[in-house]
């Protein structure tokens, strides 16, 4: 982090609160939001390959990519 960052405690010295600059807050959230964009990707991969897996197990057909991407289209 560039900016000066407050760091408060309370009487026992457990850490309470914080205060950075709003430019390092801005910051903070704009890389938050790139990860939490990554998460969804990688959860939606997961669960596709899970999908899959239990299809293979039970004999069922999945749709193929190309019937997929044609589907999209319309």
């Amino acid at each position: 982090m560039n900016g000066r960052i407050q760091i408060y405690t309370d009487e026992k010295g457990n850490k309470s609160s914080v205060i950075v600059s709003y430019e390092e807050w801005a910051n903070l959230q704009s890389r938050l939001n790139v990860l939490k964009k990554k998460l969804r990707v990688f959860s939606s991969i997961q669960k596709g390959a899970r999908e899959v897996l239990e299809a293979r197990k039970s004999g069922r057909k999945l749709q193929s990519l190309s019937a997929f991407i044609d589907e999209s289209r319309n």
